[in-house]
């Protein structure tokens, strides 16, 4: 049973909604903001992985420190590709584009996600 509107936001959200094309638009910038987000999280756990500090990861990363802090404290974060690419280098890993049915691709696709994945290769090799 669908949840009822309670507030004068909740309500003009409802009528909202009810626009195919509003819909639809919704839906596409959720989409983003979620694959955003969980590719924040990949990479904070992965510094938490490593036992890396935000400021740590920061200097290594080239980047400022409050940066860093500020990416994986804040509720809502949109980073550049660059600081993604930073991040994702200063930790060892690999950003790698992933149709949702697995496959790996190197071109964007409109059913794909983005994740970060550890380079082993690059580890193995540090560890010689």
């Amino acid at each position: 049973m669908p949840k009822t509107p309670r507030t004068g936001a909740e309500r003009y959200f409802a009528r909202r909604m009810q626009n195919p094309e509003y819909r639809d638009a919704y839906r596409r910038a959720r989409q983003r903001i979620d694959q955003i987000d969980a590719l924040v999280r990949d990479l904070d756990n992965l510094r938490m992985q490593q036992g890396l500090s935000k400021a740590a990861l920061g200097r290594r990363a080239g980047l400022a420190p409050e940066v860093v802090r500020r990416l994986f404290s804040s509720a809502s974060v949109n980073p550049t590709l660059s600081t993604v690419s930073a991040l994702a280098t200063a930790l060892g890993a690999d950003i790698t584009l992933t149709e949702r049915n697995g496959r790996q691709r190197s071109s964007h696709h409109d059913s794909s996600t983005v994740r970060v994945r550890r380079n082993s290769s690059r580890r193995s090799r540090a560890r010689r």
